[in-house]
């Protein structure tokens, strides 16, 4: 018996997350950076990546570590949090995880650090 074609989703499910993100790009990111210094910026990357590089003040809060469900729940709900990673995708789960969280405020950088040096670097 052939399996029924299972219907292709068009859309990846990073995609359809970010939709319900409010994305900036970098030039209103380095703009809420510049205007806020009180924002908290937040950087999901490895701390490899972040050793390499990362924007001045930035907090480390690795998305793929063990400890990444602590650090969240450890974050000031109240606060504005601009978060990015290299190149938006690990960015927007991070961010949806921390929205189920209850944080309101976030900021996320749309095409992460790739877009940001495009840009400013």
């Amino acid at each position: 018996m052939k399996e029924p074609d299972m219907p292709s989703c068009p859309i990846p499910r990073w995609e359809l997350l970010k939709q319900q993100l409010n994305n900036v790009d970098a030039t209103a990111f380095e703009a809420l950076r510049h205007a806020h210094p009180e924002y908290r910026l937040i950087d999901v990357r490895t701390p490899a990546e972040y050793t390499e590089f990362h924007l001045p003040d930035a907090q480390l809060l690795d998305y793929l570590g063990p400890d990444f469900l602590e650090g969240i729940e450890a974050l000031d709900i109240d606060a504005t949090y601009l978060v990015y990673c290299r190149t938006g995708r690990r960015s927007v789960r991070a961010c949806t995880l921390m929205r189920n969280q209850g944080l309101k405020n976030l900021y996320h950088l749309d095409g992460g650090l790739q877009a940001w040096s495009a840009n400013f670097k």
